[in-house]
């Protein structure tokens, strides 16, 4: 069957019975199936599927069907599907499967998507290579030598690989944009707030956000409208009503006013070729008449200092529960109570979600509160601040959404440091609630796609879709 590029054309080969959708099921499960080696897909979920495209099939023939019928979509391990396994690609939660579904799948499926299987992801959402997962590496489809990037690494590279035409991530530093950005494709990460959390295992709860990951701007824009929006089991969801993103696409821009944060374009650690393809755009953006300037961001040291101490503090607190007692994997090395705590937890965690947990309780505990967590929460408002200074002069920020391509596995394993600064350019839209988005709009001589990155102003997540979809055609 031939390889779609985008939802509107399995739309039209639906509509005019050139296709169906168990046709597009069977098709995907063959590709993953022919494609394990890359080791996407911790468990596809073809019986649930193929019913479920059934039933579509059914709905087209009498009209009925909903926005999504015939999208066949993956979800990343950490979101619950009502009576499927969700691991977070941790040991700790092997054999586990999801009592309820979560907001954005109850949404998908009221609109006849159709979920063919769960992502490998970074155990816990947390890592910036797919290196971390109980159930091994991801491999980049396009390099399997290279990482696919993470933490939503197998989302990103399910879409590469033609195994979904969309899938779900979570991104809490960069964990949907930064793989989309290894993988070369579209990677969103909503407004804080705009989608609800409800069903995503948490890792940072003030930063985590569910978005999509596809081939092209019109459907991440169609599948926001339909999980975006608000929901009674999340607290934190907006009640702001959602704008009909998918709509608004094709209006033409009126003359912007853009910035680019110099700091960044100028920062030793940015692969040349990515800065020359923003310049690139930059003088493309100006030659249409729009305004362009570059912007002076005092703080980008501070961003992923600022990002780990707090989003750590989090993840202690709410990894806590996994515990082998309330929930999760109980080791049978256990004698008594404080053993069973320490070996269920030695032996069901992985190395960095092990050093997360540490670090996050350091920067909480007695006499180092102040020192750490504390002037962390301060230094995030002085970020917010800041940045939204910049967005009251200006519509967008432009930035890269990687400092390089994807690099090889095991190359910077090694030095968290090193693996913690690839999220440099991608933590300052989680660190202040901003809606970005990464585009796949540049190609490296090494053959390996990058991607630029657009930021917006709060709750402003149609305008950057618009925006987005303009830089593709135009830029």
């Amino acid at each position: 069957m031939k390889k779609y590029n985008s939802f509107s054309e399995i739309k039209s080969d639906l509509n005019s019975n050139a296709t169906s959708c168990v046709a597009l099921v069977n098709s995907y499960v063959q590709t993953i199936q022919a494609n394990k080696n890359l080791n996407i897909f911790l468990e596809v979920f073809e019986s649930s599927a193929l019913e479920k495209a059934k039933l579509v099939d059914e709905k087209l023939k009498s009209k009925t069907a909903g926005r999504l019928a015939g999208m066949v979509i993956a979800l990343k391990d950490n979101l619950c599907y009502k009576g499927h396994k969700v691991s977070a690609s941790s040991k700790i939660l092997e054999g586990f499967e999801s009592l309820y579904n979560a907001t954005v799948v109850e949404r998908l499926l009221a609109e006849d998507a159709i979920i063919i299987g769960r992502c490998n992801c970074d155990e816990f959402a947390m890592g910036s290579s797919n290196e971390n997962s109980a159930y091994g590496n991801v491999l980049n489809p396009l390099d399997i030598k290279r990482v696919p990037g993470g933490s939503s690494g197998g989302s990103a590279a399910a879409v590469a690989a033609n195994m979904c035409i969309a899938a779900l991530g979570t991104d809490t530093g960069g964990s949907i944009r930064q793989p989309a950005s290894f993988c070369g494709v579209v990677g969103y990460k909503p407004s804080y707030g705009r989608v609800s959390r409800y069903g995503a295992i948490a890792y940072a709860s003030s930063f985590d956000q569910i978005g999509p990951l596809t081939k092209t701007v019109e459907d991440a824009a169609l599948i926001m409208e339909v999980i975006a929006g608000k929901d009674e089991y999340d607290s934190t969801a907006s009640s702001k009503p959602v704008t009909p993103y998918s709509k608004e696409l094709k209006k033409t821009p009126a003359k912007l006013r853009i910035a680019y944060i110099k700091d960044c374009l100028e920062n030793e650690g940015l692969n040349p070729e990515i800065k020359n393809r923003i310049n690139d755009v930059i003088s493309k953006l100006k030659a249409a008449g729009h305004t362009v300037e570059a912007v002076d961001f005092p703080y980008l040291d501070y961003l992923v200092p600022t990002y780990y101490v707090l989003t750590t503090a989090e993840a202690s607190s709410n990894l806590a529960r996994f515990d082998g007692i309330n929930f999760g994997y109980r080791s049978k090395n256990a004698t008594d109570l404080e053993s069973t705590y320490k070996k269920s937890r030695t032996e069901g965690f992985g190395v960095e979600v092990k050093r997360r947990i540490m670090l996050g309780t350091f920067v909480l505990s007695s006499g180092y509160y102040d020192a750490y967590y504390s002037k962390g929460q301060k230094v995030r408002r002085v970020i917010q601040n800041k940045t939204n200074e910049i967005l009251e002069k200006y519509d967008f920020i432009i930035l890269p959404t990687t400092p390089g391509t994807a690099f090889e596995f095991g190359q910077k394993s090694a030095d968290p440091i090193a693996m913690y600064l690839e999220d440099i350019f991608t933590v300052q839209a989680n660190i202040t609630g901003l809606p970005a988005i990464s585009l796949p709009m540049g190609k490296h001589s090494n053959g390996l796609p990058f991607g630029l990155q657009v930021i917006g102003k709060n709750f402003a997540d149609a305008e950057v879709f618009a925006f987005s979809d303009y830089l593709m055609s135009a830029c």
